[in-house]
């Protein structure tokens, strides 16, 4: 007769196996989150996420692992860090209005396949221990409250810029979980230690975030440069300055991040020196440049339309210069709409500033 499964020391073999692989932490939640799924209904009533239409499409599901895996009675919640510590400062990078800024999670290759990967590796390693088990690996790639599972189990809170905090780590790191049958021993969720700390507030350029834990989609840069297609509202482009792919202010502010990790996995190095590209030379680059660049990044995902619309706004909101102008003036005809229409905007800063700056010699 085969004996019971020790599940508490199978968990301990887990988290020190994920520690192995590379991976910051591992801990295990339940998958009872009643109160978040109160707060994400209320964030969709008002309307909070923008076009992202599919976080209704996905219904309970986003906050029921049970119903979008059936059987599911626990999840690995595990991170890994990122923070790319020989990359260009970013508050160095954040000042130079003639660079691109890219949002330290982005400067290396695709965190999904590298989280992916080392998680189905571990799961493989464990069906290989204890025999076939039902899992599933999701890294963004199906709706799931990864914050609120990984506060759940132990991982770290939820802050007031609604990222996930980890006292020992900060928050620069990547979240991915498996969602499982194995009855594994709960953690006990992780405490708040924001405080009375609110420094994430004000430094968010655009306000987006609107209360402490309650951010508007429809503000954050992140969302505007990464997951929405359309024309970036006009009153909020001269915010975004020269941040061309996501936003890291609220992260950058945070007193917690003292403690972030420098990622060790290879991958997460800074590549094709995107931690300081010079806007002028990335609008340049033709759509198959930006293939043969991007492929491989998460950056890759955006595509070269909405890629071009985010640099445009930048050469606006650059330094008058004549080589902003003709970066500008070279692709006045683009094939995309979109991106002439920012183009157009960006043109006219351009010789805005250029008036303002010949203003005190006329």
């Amino acid at each position: 007769m085969t004996p019971p499964l020790d599940l508490a020391a199978l968990k301990r073999e887990l988290a020190s196996r994920a520690r192995e692989l590379g991976f910051g932490a591992l801990g295990v939640a339940s998958v009872e989150i009643p109160e978040d799924e109160q707060h994400l209904l209320r964030w969709l009533e008002a309307g909070f996420h923008g076009d992202m239409r599919y976080m209704e499409r996905h219904g309970s599901k986003r906050s029921r692992p049970q119903e979008l895996v059936p059987g599911t009675v626990r999840v690995i919640s595990a991170r890994m860090d990122y923070w790319p510590a020989e990359a260009r400062g970013a508050a160095q990078a954040l000042a130079d209005p003639e660079a691109g800024y890219i949002s330290r999670y982005a400067l290396g290759r695709d965190y999904h396949k590298v989280l992916r990967r080392t998680l189905a590796r571990l799961a493989e390693e464990l069906a290989g221990r204890i025999g076939p088990f039902g899992y599933r690996v999701c890294v963004d790639s199906a709706p799931v409250l990864e914050k609120a599972l990984a506060r759940n189990a132990g991982l770290g809170w939820i802050g007031k810029h609604t990222n996930l905090i980890a006292r020992d780590a900060g928050s620069w790191f990547f979240l991915g979980e498996i969602l499982t049958d194995l009855p594994l021993p709960a953690d006990e969720p992780a405490s708040a230690h924001c405080g009375s700390c609110t420094a994430c507030l004000p430094a968010c350029p655009t306000a987006a975030i609107v209360a402490p834990y309650r951010l508007d989609a429809r503000r954050c840069i992140s969302y505007l440069t990464i997951e929405y297609g359309g024309a970036i509202p006009r009153e909020l482009r001269p915010a975004l300055g020269n941040r061309i792919y996501g936003c890291d202010d609220c992260q950058l502010v945070c007193p917690w991040n003292k403690f972030a990790r420098a990622a060790a996995h290879p991958d997460f190095k800074v590549r094709l020196g995107l931690d300081a590209p010079r806007l002028t030379e990335l609008f340049r680059w033709s759509a198959a440049e930006f293939d043969e660049r991007m492929r491989g990044s998460a950056i890759y995902r955006i595509g070269y339309e909405r890629w071009s619309r985010n640099v445009a706004v930048a050469l606006g909101n650059a330094p008058a210069s004549a080589a902003a102008t003709e970066a500008l003036e070279r692709r006045r005809n683009d094939a995309s709409a979109l991106v002439r229409e920012h183009i157009e905007w960006a043109l006219a800063r351009q010789r805005q500033g250029a008036t303002r700056s010949a203003a005190p010699n006329a």
